[in-house]
């Protein structure tokens, strides 16, 4: 796992509860900080005991740049989180998008007519793909209006239909059938008081603090709620996959996610 900060990361701890699992005693996986400039220097002193690399912000645009080759759904996102060895050399890829899916799937949504998206960034690209699985238009608010212009490229690649909207209107992300909040911590407390009588299911990508007011609110009025950590499960079970070429022990797996502190 590379990123700054990832001191924080549960990644560790489902990787390596899935090795054990599925018996790969001599695999390991650990975390390294690691900025936007150190990447392409820190990947090409890489050892072929190196068999991929889980990425997390800031590096998740920046993988793209020093991969050899680029999956073409990572290349639409316009993000990855993943780098694994391959024989021509490193193959990007983004396991967001799908474990954002399976991740709803699990919470019963399996096609909605229409996706909130609260945020611009590289886990709201994601986000937009996800959207697209699902047959979603997106309404994307944002605090800066710009910042829903940069998805736009996203959303046309992948067919999405995207409508842009200020975050002073964000409240009314509520009456959506889904709800995503890809926005930092404590950006999103204040729609705790936005009325979710329309019960949607809301996804928050945050997993720390947990519930968030967000999440909460939504759950205390009866809605459906995917967390970060559900996320961050099923884009490791993914990696797990391409790392390994072996199938992924997804109940280990998520014991460990559960089970640490």
């Amino acid at each position: 796992m590379l990123g700054k900060p990832v001191g924080h990361s549960r990644s560790p701890a489902i990787h390596n509860a899935g090795y054990a699992a599925a018996g790969l005693s001599d695999w390991s996986y650990s975390a390294i900080e690691c900025d936007e400039n150190d990447l392409a220097g820190l990947v090409a002193g890489l050892g072929p005991q190196w068999a991929g690399l889980s990425l997390t912000m800031p590096l998740k645009e920046v993988a793209l740049t020093v991969a050899d080759l680029v999956d073409p759904f990572a290349a639409a996102i316009g993000a990855a989180n993943t780098l694994v060895r391959r024989q021509y050399g490193w193959h990007a890829y983004n396991t967001d998008a799908p474990g954002m899916v399976r991740a709803l799937l699990e919470a019963g949504v399996t096609r909605t007519p229409r996706l909130a998206l609260l945020g611009a960034g590289g886990t709201a690209r994601a986000a937009i793909a996800a959207a697209a699985s699902l047959a979603a238009d997106v309404t994307v608010y944002t605090r800066r209006p710009e910042a829903a212009e940069e998805l736009r490229p996203v959303a046309e690649a992948l067919d999405v239909e995207l409508t842009a909207a200020p975050w002073s209107a964000a409240a009314e992300a509520a009456s959506a059938p889904v709800v995503i909040s890809t926005v930092p911590k404590g950006a999103a407390d204040h729609l705790a008081v936005a009325d979710f009588s329309a019960r949607p299911v809301v996804f928050d990508a945050i997993y720390d603090p947990w519930p968030t007011p967000l999440a909460a609110a939504a759950q205390d009025a009866g809605c459906r709620i995917v967390s970060g950590l559900d996320l961050l499960l099923w884009q490791a079970v993914d990696q797990f996959e391409l790392f390994t070429g072996v199938k992924a022990p997804v109940a280990a797996m998520r014991e460990a996610l559960h089970t640490r502190g």
